[in-house]
């Protein structure tokens, strides 16, 4: 069995056209042009702005014209994770999706269903046929995983609805009505090289093993960080008597996903070199028993490797630690408001080495309350700042404030219970969703977040539950045949 002989077919089929795609963030030529043809197939009308972002109008269905319009929305890029030793393409490769179960993964990459399955949804609800609606709008959105770019850019009549169903939420049952804002910080060292001293054992300690996941919603799991866990045991080698030397650090990659793998290559005093090995096990025992329920396959391995031929200045390489040793991360406070909700957090996301002996760390913060989001954010720039980095913010993107009056809230919570005998869950979540970029643009607009349950996105273990996936339709197809006329709605 593959996803295409999955239930219901239309979404499953439309899914599985998606994962053969290739459209990493900033890179979705592909898949914008399959979205095009697919409206030119269809009859449909469809533009685009200079963003790239898409916009397919499909009529009313007979005796539904006096129903509002709806705004069906999703994204169409994609994060590219993959495991160590997994050789992909991201640029140009499909996606190998394999069935386990009542789940639906990639071998060894992301997935993508975040967020190609409400991609899926909107082409099947444009493409059918037996739904009664009134005018449907599809928006796909373009590089909302690095930037939001396409929300950002968005024109202020790009669309006409003023009811909006975002398709980007990882559970099915629950209803989003609100979201954090965020912002990035990156710090930039500066260094210089030397020569490699005599009578050094060199060696790369590599982290491994870890879950990763999204930098939002699993921010909150305990989940290990391999940025903050290598760099703890680097900070442990600081000691005079080591004489530890760096030449090359790097972890992470993504801004919103919890680093799965860490590496550095260092030099010890060459007497050292058991000794290390004898430290190293000890640390790797502490951090097995202190991750054992939420990341229980974490390892770090130590292994020889030749003598490189420059290393990094020791006063720069001592800063660089102590700074990733102590910026905070995780989470930073929980919600007032929302039982359970986490209000502030920040992300330790990446250290890369660039040209020109520059190291870059990467960093996320998200709040939704933006007095603690620019609270996060300076405390992250001033560990950085002491250590003698430069450090530089992104624009950021607000948050989406909750409306729990909301005239669509009203009818999905109605159209839940009574399509399943029990109640949808109304949330917000902590994770970023275009929604608040949507509502700065378009004031009037109510908006919901549905979507089927995913797990572990953002990582090469994302998967989807399939059975969840059904239910996510049935819902999205019952809310869009209940919504009333315009006159119902002033009359009720």
């Amino acid at each position: 069995m593959t996803i295409k002989d999955l239930q219901p077919s239309a979404i499953w089929g439309y899914f599985h056209d998606i994962t053969q795609i290739p459209r990493p963030s900033k890179k979705e030529e592909r898949i914008r042009a399959y979205l095009v043809d697919f409206a030119n197939q269809h009859n449909l009308d469809v533009k685009q702005d200079k963003a790239g972002n898409i916009l397919i109008t499909k009529p009313a269905t007979e005796g539904k014209e006096d129903v509002p319009t709806v705004v069906l929305q999703s994204h169409v890029d994609m994060v590219c994770e993959k495991n160590s030793g997994v050789t992909f393409d991201f640029e140009n490769d499909p996606i190998e999706t394999i069935i386990e179960g009542d789940w639906v993964k990639a071998n060894g990459t992301t997935l993508g269903a975040d967020n190609g399955i409400g991609v899926a949804a909107q082409l099947a609800v444009l493409a059918a046929d037996d739904i009664a609606h009134g005018k449907i709008e599809a928006l796909f959105t373009v590089d909302e995983e690095t930037g939001l770019t396409g929300a950002y850019a968005l024109g202020k009549e790009f669309f006409t609805g003023n009811m909006l169903i975002n398709l980007d939420t990882e559970e099915e049952g629950e209803i989003y009505i609100g979201c954090a804002g965020g912002k990035g910080t990156k710090a930039y060292f500066k260094y210089k090289v030397k020569d490699v001293p005599k009578k050094y054992f060199w060696v790369r300690i590599s982290v491994k093993g870890l879950r990763g996941g999204h930098s939002g919603s699993d921010i909150d799991k305990g989940l290990g960080n391999a940025n903050k866990i290598l760099t703890r045991f680097l900070h442990s080698l600081t000691r005079k008597k080591y004489g530890m030397i760096l030449s090359e650090i790097a972890g992470g990659n993504l801004h919103n996903a919890i680093p799965r793998e860490a590496n550095a290559i260092i030099g010890i005093k060459e007497k050292y070199k058991e000794e290390i090995r004898v430290k190293l096990n000890m640390f790797l025992a502490k951090v097995q028993d202190e991750y054992k329920h939420a990341d229980p396959n974490i390892d770090i391995q130590l292994e020889s490797v030749q003598i490189p031929s420059k290393v990094i200045k020791k006063r720069t390489a001592e800063k660089l630690i102590l700074a990733l040793h102590a910026c905070p991360h995780g989470v930073i406070g929980m919600s007032r408001d929302i039982e359970g909700l986490v209000e502030t957090s920040t992300n330790l996301a990446s250290v890369k080495m660039l040209p020109n002996h520059l190291i870059e760390i990467g960093t996320s913060q998200r709040s939704s309350v933006d007095s603690q989001k620019e609270n996060i954010v300076q405390m992250v720039s001033s560990v950085f700042e002491l250590a003698g980095a430069k450090v530089v913010h992104s624009e950021g993107y607000p948050g989406w404030q909750p409306n729990t009056e909301s005239a669509l809230l009203k009818l999905a919570e109605k159209e839940y219970q009574s399509l399943y005998n029990k109640n949808a869950k109304v949330k917000a979540i902590h994770a970023g969703l275009e929604c608040g970029l949507f509502l700065e643009k378009y004031p009037n607009l109510d908006m919901i977040s549905i979507g089927p349950d995913m797990t572990d996105v953002h990582s090469p273990d994302e998967k989807m539950k399939i059975s969840s996936v059904g239910k996510f339709w049935d819902y999205l197809v019952r809310i869009l045949e209940s919504i009333p006329a315009a006159d119902a709605e002033t009359t009720e």
